[in-house]
């Protein structure tokens, strides 16, 4: 089963695309700011966007369907909750509006609640809460709406990656049992390797590439997909065949790997320890041109002396992209 998406266009004017995302599983939109995450996920909602496409789930065309019947749960960035009912009244309001009787609305209150650590909070008014207990009350309330997809845009800015890891995991272990999609819009590398079955690149409201993770980050289509997949963003260098060779920073070595290699020469700007790795930004020498800054990402507390240091390559690790969309990737 799929969620199909046939002429997909996400902005007038870009080439329209087919994708599929699979059901019962995670789908990760990854992207910068206004890549077009927002108006896809309002696309599948049923709700006013910039995208279009012909949708369909399990052979039924979704977008015969008013919003409301979609079966589509969203949680925006900009959550809401009910400033006055409880936690426990905010999660059981669509069941008390879809007349789900009290026994079983308890029950499945208390086990959301539980799966997003608020249970002990069930008495509480939203405004007691902490910012994170609030984001995670409002995807309980759509939870409990029994989705069939369930849309989250961005929606775990104010917790920390190992809690927005476990909260992913769990919500998609619940959508599981029911056969669900979970689509979850992010502009964190970390989430897409974390939580994502099937990842989909966006960039300048255009899909870039879509495929498992590590499809993607070891076979990119582009210069701007490859810069996605990397954090820090990807190293290139322009070739004079509209072309560009690219390397990640975590594939720079001090000392030449064993076997084919390339050299780069590197003038230092700044080193940055954080204990794990070494950060060492810098500018190529005898480069021009807008791709001469640089980063490694080297392993361990490196330490570097003098103001120019030698950078090596495995020539396994050297992807030549092309050019097209070179002054997208954004070089910290």
């Amino acid at each position: 089963m799929t969620l199909s998406l046939k002429q997909l266009r996400l902005a007038a004017g870009r080439q329209p695309v087919d994708i599929d995302l699979p059901s019962a599983s995670t789908t990760v939109l990854l992207g910068r700011n206004r890549a077009g995450k927002t108006p896809l996920l309002r696309l599948l909602a049923g709700l006013e966007c910039t995208a279009s496409a012909a949708i369909s789930l399990r052979e039924e065309r979704l977008p015969e369907l008013n919003s409301g019947a979609r079966g589509v749960g969203f949680v925006f960035q900009a959550f809401v909750n009910y400033p006055h009912w409880s936690v426990a009244q905010n999660i059981a309001s669509p069941l008390v509006a879809a007349g789900i009787n009290s026994a079983e609305r308890s029950q499945r209150v208390e086990r959301i609640a539980a799966t997003l650590g608020i249970a002990e909070h069930l008495d509480k008014k939203p405004d007691e809460l902490s910012g994170g207990q609030q984001q995670r009350l409002a995807i309980g309330r759509a939870l409990a709406a029994d989705p069939k997809i369930l849309l989250l845009d961005e929606p775990f800015v104010n917790l920390d990656l190992r809690l927005r890891e476990q909260l992913t995991l769990e919500i998609g272990a619940l959508l599981r049992e029911r056969d669900a999609t979970l689509v979850f819009a992010t502009t964190e590398v970390a989430d897409a390797f974390a939580i994502a079955d099937h990842l989909v690149l966006l960039a300048d409201n255009a899909v870039l590439q879509s495929g498992p993770p590590l499809a993607l980050y070891r076979q990119p289509a582009s210069l701007a997909a490859a810069d996605l997949m990397s954090e820090p963003g990807v190293n290139w260098r322009a070739d004079a065949d509209d072309s560009a060779t690219v390397v990640r920073p975590e594939h720079l070595h001090l000392a030449p790997p064993s076997g084919a290699h390339s050299a780069f020469g590197l003038h230092i700007d700044a080193v940055e320890t954080t204990g794990a790795h070494t950060l060492v930004q810098g500018t190529l020498r005898g480069v021009g041109d807008n791709s001469n800054r640089w980063v490694a990402k080297l392993p361990g507390v490196v330490e570097i002396t003098g103001d120019a240091i030698e950078l090596f390559a495995d020539a396994r690790d050297l992807l030549r992209l092309p050019l097209e969309g070179a002054s997208a990737p954004a070089v910290a």
